[in-house]
């Protein structure tokens, strides 16, 4: 059974910086493709960002790029997201998810909440 725990929300001033992981079991994580997912209240699920299963391939939506990086440490399971210069608008519950394009039905975690206020 895939599982897939997020960790590293919080609260956050505008401009601040995030550190998300995710620490994933019940599949081969090293040969597995990732992505962090974001829903904001009231609106739809959006694709943050991506990963192949070796880290040479990413991908990151227009209105992160150059803020948030995307990494994976295979020997521990874990995907992380790092977030800079955070925006309001970047308030959000944060997924990690299995795979690395948004699909009905990719597995998902329960999700962490960032939120970006003064």
């Amino acid at each position: 059974e895939v599982q897939l725990v997020e960790s590293g929300g919080g609260l956050v001033q505008p401009g601040g910086s995030l550190t998300l992981s995710c620490a994933a079991s019940g599949f081969t994580f090293s040969t597995s493709a990732m992505s962090w997912l974001r829903q904001a209240q009231g609106k739809g699920l959006e694709r943050v960002s991506a990963i192949d299963s070796g880290g040479g391939r990413t991908a990151y939506r227009d209105s992160v790029k150059g803020r948030f990086t995307i990494s994976r440490l295979n020997a521990k399971n874990t995907l992380y997201l790092q977030l800079n210069s955070l925006k309001t608008e970047d308030t959000a519950m944060y997924f990690c998810a299995k795979g690395f394009l948004l699909e009905p039905g990719m597995p998902m975690g329960q999700g962490t909440q960032v939120t970006v206020s003064s």
